[in-house]
Order: C-alpha cells, then sequence, then structure tokens
C-alpha cells in the first residue's frame, strides 16, 4: 500500500489497522503530532498505535517539510525503533511536501520516485522497495486492477 501527503497518513493508519503485506509513507503529515492550532484539520497523533503495525514501513519525506518536519520523523522512526518495528525512512535534501507531485511547485526532481535509482533502498531481507511491496505473503494471491 502506498500513499502520498494525506494518503501517506491514511497508509500508516492502515498499515496499523489491517494485516498488510508492505507499506509506504511519502509525507504523510500528522503521525506524530496533531494539526497546528486554527487548522481545519482535525486529526489525532497516530504514534500511540505504532506498537500494531502489521507489516514493513518505507517512510519517504523531504527535509524541507514542515508536516512532517525531519523531527517529526525522526521522533517516529525512533518509536518504530524501540519497538522493533522494521521500517526505513529517507529524508531527501531540497525538497518539501508533495515532492513528486510533477503537476506543483514543490516537484523536485532530484527526489528519487519510490522504484528509480537510489530509491530503491533495502529493507530488512527484502532486495529494494520495490521488492518490498510486491511480494504476497504465502497463500495469498496478488489482487490486480
Amino acid at each position: 500500500m502506498i500513499g502520498y501527503r494525506s494518503g501517506g497518513r491514511q497508509t500508516f493508519l492502515a498499515a496499523c489497522s489491517l494485516r498488510i503485506a508492505a507499506a509506504v509513507d511519502c509525507y504523510g503529515a500528522f503521525v506524530v503530532t496533531a494539526p497546528p492550532a486554527g487548522s481545519p484539520l482535525k486529526a489525532e497523533p497516530l504514534i500511540s498505535r505504532a506498537a500494531d503495525l502489521s507489516c514493513p514501513l518505507l517512510g519517504l519525506f523531504g527535509a524541507d517539510d514542515r508536516f512532517p518536519s525531519p523531527d517529526e520523523v525522526d521522533v517516529l522512526s525512533a518509536e518504530l525503533d524501540k519497538l522493533g518495528k522494521e521500517h526505513e525512512f529517507h529524508v531527501f535534501p531540497d525538497a518539501g511536501h508533495g515532492f513528486f507531485s510533477v503537476d506543483r511547485p514543490a516537484y523536485r526532481r532530484a527526489a528519487p520516485a519510490p522504484g528509480q535509482g537510489r530509491g530503491r533502498p533495502a529493507v530488512g531481507d527484502r532486495q529494494t522497495s520495490s521488492d518490498m511491496y510486491r511480494r504476497v505473503p504465502p497463500g495469498r494471491k496478488p489482487t490486480r486492477s
């Protein structure tokens, strides 16, 4: 499962609520902290659900992002480390929120897309991030769209 922006937050929530093979959070905000005061978004932090993470988590974030900030990414990574949860996070320099969105000013060509070049990190015993979310557990058939 992969999610971008608010979908990254939803991916984390799904990975803590459902049994899925792997999850990719692309700059999902408000996992560690609540939205700022005065924000129209009403969301509770999800970090308390980290113990329920059911799969490896790949996180792709921008160093110039405020939601989540690099400090929030560090807090989440430390919590997952403490819980022994398999994860791998990458924070790309000169990239802000939405850096994969080719139709937005935040797009950064230098930040790799998942499955391209250095954007294919190893997670645990999996060879690449694309292998991580392509694998299907024994006994389950892949779904096709």
